[in-house]
């Protein structure tokens, strides 16, 4: 399976997945169609289908101009947004499980963000391999969502959801936002050595004007301060050990950040 990256918008990834053996192509939160289309017809793959993750506008833009140059298209996202993406054919919940390029795509409810959230997640094919998650907007490089409909223990308990899967799972997230979250991180955690050494690399890859996306589940759990609720440095500057209370303090911080 071959992931296609696209930059559109502003600063939103949209994924095209590409089966080369089937010529199919699937793709995972179309904001715009025109970089989705010109993708597709630059490999003359066969587009089959739009995999949402969850209802914002930002992710979910794409969607007419597409139905309308691929008809048959099938439009698949969580039944919790049922009515809010358009084209909607599939209503996805909890523990569906999706075939594409004869891989398996799990279906994670991930809530927090807003309240249908949902995650797609490829698990590795081989021991030396890695996985694949596309989390949308619940897990950033460096970072999460905002609360947007959801609650802080919702988010809370979704992140620690997704820290438990493998740590080379490669995290496909919908937003170059890296080196303000890493900023954001330093504030708070300015001791860890190895967050500084990613914001140092994070910088000069951004001055080059080259993408931080994808990162690496074990990376983010070394980096990442809504990862790390657990950190005597964090817990101090939350005044509160209570992982909880850190990540809702972690949370309104980075509003105000």
């Amino acid at each position: 399976m071959d992931i296609l990256q696209i930059p559109v918008l502003r600063d939103n990834y949209t994924f095209v997945l590409h089966d080369p053996q089937t010529n199919q192509a699937i793709v995972i939160d179309p904001g715009e169609a025109k970089p989705v289309a010109n993708c597709i017809e630059y490999i003359e793959a066969d587009l089959v289908a739009i995999w949402h993750t969850h209802h914002h506008w930002d992710h979910i833009g794409g969607n007419q101009q597409l139905l309308s140059q691929f008809p048959a298209l099938a439009v698949y996202g969580s039944q919790v947004d049922r009515e809010r993406l358009p084209g909607q054919q599939h209503y996805l919940s909890e523990g569906d499980i999706l075939i594409f390029a004869n891989r398996k795509a799990q279906v994670l409810y991930i809530p927090g963000h807003t309240q249908g959230h949902i995650a797609y997640y490829f698990p590795p094919v081989a021991s030396d391999s890695a996985g694949d998650l596309f989390c949308g907007d619940t897990l950033f490089a460096g970072g999460c969502g905002r609360l947007l409909g959801g609650t802080a223990e919702q988010l809370w308990r979704s992140l620690t959801r997704l820290s438990q899967l493998p740590e080379q799972t490669r995290i496909w997230c919908a937003h170059e936002y890296t080196q303000n979250n890493l900023a954001f991180a330093l504030t708070v955690e300015p001791h860890n050595e190895q967050l500084q050494k990613r914001y140092r690399e994070v910088v000069n890859l951004r001055r080059a004007d080259l993408a931080t996306i994808p990162t690496y589940l074990g990376l983010e759990k070394d980096t990442n301060p809504f990862l790390r609720c657990e950190s005597p440095e964090i817990q101090s500057r939350m005044k509160t050990e209570d992982p909880l209370k850190v990540f809702t303090r972690l949370r309104k911080a980075k509003d105000r950040f």
